[in-house]
């Protein structure tokens, strides 16, 4: 699963690397992203890209308790085209999700290893997401996202069993696309993100705290 990231490039990267015409939201940059909070997500609105703030935790437009978004934070590559809380979104709503990189913790045989895992270019990318408008019984409309998962590249398979998919620059314009919906397109590029072109390392336990959110986060760990 993919249940921590970070993301704190500034705007300006940001807008340039994913080629965005409009910046609609103020998230600040965060080193520890939890579910529940805002984070920053691309969206498409005919042929313009908006940089927008989504709410971690997917919630249908059918549910009746907005309670589920906190249990739709991820949705399974192999299985979100038959899901009821995911099929309408994978076909007409989906996102791009900005981040730097994300935590996983490597179970060892006493605790539990934070790690971070980044691209080497040290560049941000996008997590492949899908996102909602729920809208509460006094009319409150909340947008809220979830992340993609698969299986892992070869990098991951010692850290855990699953990966947040990261689509490559050349897959964005085919997975934004709000015109594509047939999945025998979209269900190929979610793969796991080639494990060259990624890197992993140990962090501080700090991390495993929510109220922790600074530089320290991702600080290597020297090893012993």
């Amino acid at each position: 699963m993919c249940g921590r990231f970070v993301r704190v490039s500034l705007l300006d990267v940001i807008q340039e690397l994913f080629e965005l015409a409009d910046i609609a939201c103020d998230v600040p940059p965060s080193y520890n992203i939890t579910p529940a909070q805002p984070l920053a997500a691309i969206v498409q609105e005919g042929h313009a890209r908006r940089l927008v703030s989504l709410r971690w935790g997917l919630i249908p437009p059918w549910a009746k308790d907005p309670s589920i978004g906190n249990r739709l934070i991820n949705a399974r590559a192999e299985t979100l085209a038959q899901k009821p809380s995911f099929r309408n979104a994978f076909k007409r709503r989906r996102c791009l999700i900005v981040a730097d990189g994300f935590y996983e913790w490597r179970k060892t045989d006493t605790r539990k290893v934070p790690m971070y895992i980044h691209l080497r270019s040290g560049q941000p990318f996008g997590f492949a997401g899908l996102f909602e408008r729920w809208t509460s019984s006094e009319g409150l409309p909340i947008d809220t996202c979830t992340i993609i998962t698969t299986g892992p590249n070869e990098l991951m398979q010692s850290i855990h069993h699953r990966m947040p998919v990261i689509l490559a620059r050349e897959q964005h314009a085919l997975w934004l696309d709000p015109a594509v919906e047939d999945e025998r397109r979209l269900l190929p590029v979610l793969q796991p993100y080639p494990a060259a072109e990624m890197d992993a390392y140990d962090v501080s336990r700090l991390v495993n705290s929510p109220t922790h959110d600074s530089p320290l986060c991702i600080a290597p760990v020297p090893q012993a």
